[in-house]
């Protein structure tokens, strides 16, 4: 067993070394994309670069799905990876800044409300299947179906998110020089880096399932941690890569047009891939809850002064070892305060 351990978590390091050189790739492509198509900077960072870093996400929910079916996992890890991305990535660009993050009130009021709306329509979407789809189970759980027809709901608010952006781009006059560079070898590289981030994907979610059955916890449990923090090693890197150059605004556009994708499109795509899916309102509402918390801590934060200084970076990485301290106590049993957590 041990020696399974220790493989397994050989394979989870390269894994997370293939995702962050996938990253790398992937964040010097989008950002000569985006300057060659003359996109804004919260556009840049809240769409371009986002969805771009948000593909592990997504191919963890697909390959979960499809070759484990372990969709549970999926889920968990979208979860997980969206309170790593509200509480640590912001705290660590924060953290390596040479000066506070600043925000401002594009940031602030467009994309941070409409990714509060985007957490309210998933945990909406999400009551639907429980009020309209109930399936019986043990006294204190809520079940319900998620089907194709729940799915679209989330994936239509995306689209209007997507139109937001397009009318941000009509009347923005770019004045970076895009001459020299070559969108098709942009494109390329683009295409292999997710390529990469794939291969990177499917061994972190193979470590994943290996933990839990070697050490008989619920793979609910490796996919909130390990791979929700290795799938959102390319927003780290990218928010990170960002905040050193002093370009604040489309780090933290980053992490809240990942997070949008994530909620809006990783979790809905799964479903579409199922059929359809049971989805355990009694866990996900708390989970949506510690969400919703970190997010408005994180918007608090933001807004005071329009910056992120060092204590308050500080705070958001305790907030989230506390939320992971609450995880592993759930899991192993030691309290109980979500029924029927995954197992």
């Amino acid at each position: 067993m041990v020696l399974s351990l220790l493989l397994w978590t050989a394979v989870a390091i390269i894994a997370t070394g293939i995702l962050w050189k996938g990253s790398d790739w992937l964040e010097h492509s989008s950002e000569g994309l985006s300057t060659y198509y003359e996109l804004p900077d919260i556009v840049q960072g809240a769409l371009v670069v986002a969805i771009g870093s948000s593909f592990p996400e997504l191919a963890t929910v697909v390959l979960s799905t499809i070759l484990h079916g372990e969709f549970d996992l999926g889920v968990a890890a979208i979860v997980g990876s969206a309170i790593f991305n509200i509480l640590i990535i912001p705290a660590a660009a924060g953290l390596v800044s040479k000066d506070p993050l600043e925000s401002n009130r594009d940031l602030v009021y467009k994309e941070a409300q409409f990714y509060i709306i985007s957490v309210a329509v998933l945990i909406i979407t999400f009551s639907f299947a429980a009020i309209f789809n109930p399936i019986s189970a043990k006294e204190g759980i809520i079940l319900g179906e998620m089907d194709r027809f729940l799915a679209l709901l989330p994936l239509l608010l995306y689209g209007f998110y997507i139109f937001i952006q397009y009318q941000d781009t009509m009347d923005y006059v770019s004045e970076r020089d895009s001459s020299n560079i070559n969108p098709l070898k942009e494109w390329g590289i683009l295409i292999v880096s997710l390529a990469v981030i794939l291969i990177g994907v499917e061994l972190l979610v193979r470590s994943a399932i290996e933990f839990g059955n070697l050490l008989g916890t619920p793979s609910f449990l490796w996919g909130i941690s390990v791979v929700a923090a290795g799938t959102s090693i390319p927003d780290a890197f990218v928010s990170i890569k960002k905040a050193q150059k002093g370009d604040p605004v489309t780090s933290m556009a980053n992490v809240l047009g990942s997070n949008i994708f994530d909620l809006l499109v990783c979790i809905p795509v799964g479903v579409l891939i199922a059929g359809a899916t049971v989805i355990n309102f009694s866990v996900a509402a708390p989970l949506m809850g510690a969400l919703t918390l970190g997010t408005l801590l994180l918007f608090s934060f933001m807004r005071t002064d329009m910056i992120l200084d060092r204590w308050e970076s500080a705070g958001l990485i305790f907030c989230y070892l506390l939320f992971l301290l609450w995880m592993g106590l759930e899991n192993f049993g030691v309290i109980d305060s979500i029924p029927s957590l995954p197992s």
